[in-house]
């Protein structure tokens, strides 16, 4: 059992090493991450899992963007520690996140992600949103959280100013 809870300052360089466990060394050189740039996650979507004795058991953090000067969430990273991994956590973070960020009254959410793993959480290859360079196509994927959200939804991801 876990208790999600909404990251708070105090989390946050014991998430960061979560991450950095989790990820290859330079994850920050992707190209989501200068989306992120200097742009505070969405603290209401900002949520870490913690088991029965407290311990950190995995993270997600949601960001707005810019897709074609529509307002969309970026979802990543999310992460769960090694000793946590099928165990469902990771699926559990993201289907919370997704609830809450409809419940905020947002209508979009995308990623760079593997198409199969996502899709069980109704993300698509969204063909006509362009991340920034290196990012492969066929790994931008989007969610609706309102029906037809990314429907005419086209052009640059850009980071909010």
């Amino acid at each position: 059992m876990f208790d999600l809870a909404r990251e708070r300052d105090s989390d946050w360089w014991e998430v960061e090493a979560l991450y950095d466990l989790c990820f290859a060394p330079g994850r920050e050189a992707l190209s989501s991450y200068r989306l992120r740039d200097g742009v505070p996650p969405v603290a209401d979507l900002s949520l870490v899992a913690r088991d029965g004795e407290g311990i950190l058991a995995g993270a997600i953090r949601f960001w707005p963007v810019l897709v074609g000067g529509r307002r969309a969430l970026l979802l990543g990273p999310v992460a769960v520690h090694p000793t946590r991994q099928g165990e469902g956590l990771g699926a559990l973070l993201i289907r919370d996140g997704l609830a809450r960020a409809a419940a905020l009254g947002w209508e979009r959410v995308m990623l760079v992600g593997d198409a199969p793993y996502y899709a069980r959480f109704g993300f698509h290859r969204l063909d006509n949103v362009e991340m920034p360079p290196p990012t492969n196509p066929d790994r931008v994927l989007g969610h609706d959280l309102t029906p037809g959200a990314w429907a005419g939804v086209t052009g640059r991801v850009e980071r909010v100013t």
